[in-house]
């Protein structure tokens, strides 16, 4: 999830174990543990797909999250004002901090390897944008209202409140996933499509309009469809790609990290004189939030490229067609 959300989530879990004795402090506590996890941003691995495939790898374990919490309660220890609260309290406070921020990026499509070093797998229930305002404004309104001083006696009734709600809202994705994918289903086997590797995930910002991919051998099928659409309304698009070219290519690092992170849903284009790898789990067709340069062409042979990542964000003008189909499926995406 996004910074800000992580942020406010930890500011609530903080409260909630910690707050009945720091107060105020705690919100802080929860705020910069909150944020740790996603400090491995910082650390380069190696290049753009190896920065991608490890992001969300040990910093979000939850084995490394819990032997970790322990040695950072007892490094605050060692200040007198969080001394009011044992060792094992701020240890089990640190690890549900730490630990909810690695749950809830699990929603996500993303990939979290919660683990991690006992395995890579790249968890992700994919229930939940990466940016979604009806998770985060509650623990957003509980923060604000915590930091004044008169809404002290109301305040772990305000912080559970918010906790309670953005968890209903995990929940409802889950539901809407499972209702989503149902009439996906429906539609796909209608057509008679076939397919090896699916899944689905929430358009920007909402829970309402999905889009989802299939996989064949000869491409791909994009689809969208909202929470009120009828099976009839399910908008499906099947687009090529060139995986085959890959068999030109020798099974570099690179390409067998994007291939087991994406679990096979990816594409493969030629732009021009380069040879593109795409994560087809986030962003829309022609607009991949995840591409990278594997190979490029010269003197009709495919030479392997320098793996970088290319820019290619979703415009804006589609973003509000996005929110303009989830009510009317004749809107073409």
């Amino acid at each position: 999830m996004d910074s800000l959300t992580q942020v406010v989530l930890g500011s609530a879990v903080a409260y909630a174990t910690l707050g009945s004795k720091l107060g105020r402090k705690s919100l802080l506590i929860g705020a910069a543990f909150g944020t740790l996890p996603d400090l491995d941003v910082l650390i380069n691995f190696g290049g753009d797909v190896e920065n991608f495939v490890y992001h969300r790898s040990f910093s979000h374990s939850l084995f490394i999250q819990l032997l970790l919490s322990p040695l950072f309660a007892w490094l605050l220890l060692k200040m007198n004002w969080a001394k009011c609260i044992t060792m094992t309290r701020w240890s089990a406070g640190i690890f549900l901090i730490l630990s909810t921020h690695s749950l809830l990026d699990n929603f996500t499509v993303y990939g979290t390897q919660l683990l991690w070093p006992l395995s890579t797998y790249p968890f992700s229930i994919s229930s939940i944008f990466i940016i979604d305002p009806a998770y985060t404004l509650p623990l957003v309104l509980s923060c604000i209202a915590l930091c004044f001083a008169r809404m002290r006696p109301h305040a772990q009734l305000i912080n559970t409140s918010a906790l309670v709600i953005s968890s209903l809202y995990l929940i409802w994705g889950f539901a809407a996933k499972y209702h989503i994918n149902s009439k996906i289903y429906q539609a796909l086997n209608q057509k008679n499509i076939t397919f090896s590797h699916f899944e689905s995930t929430p358009t920007p910002l909402n829970t309402l309009l999905w889009r989802a991919v299939a996989i064949t051998k000869q491409g791909h099928y994009e689809i969208y469809v909202s929470v009120f659409d009828e099976v009839k309304n399910v908008d499906i698009q099947f687009y090529p790609t060139e995986n085959a070219l890959l068999t030109k290519l020798n099974d570099a690092k690179q390409i067998v990290l994007l291939k087991r992170f994406t679990k096979g849903l990816y594409g493969v284009y030629q732009q021009n004189e380069q040879v593109v790898i795409s994560d087809l789990r986030m962003g829309v067709e022609g607009n991949y939030v995840f591409s990278f340069v594997v190979a490029e062409q010269k003197d009709q042979q495919l030479i392997p490229g320098q793996y970088q990542k290319l820019s290619n964000r979703l415009p804006l003008d589609k973003l509000k067609l996005v929110f303009a189909r989830i009510t009317d499926p004749n809107i073409d995406l």
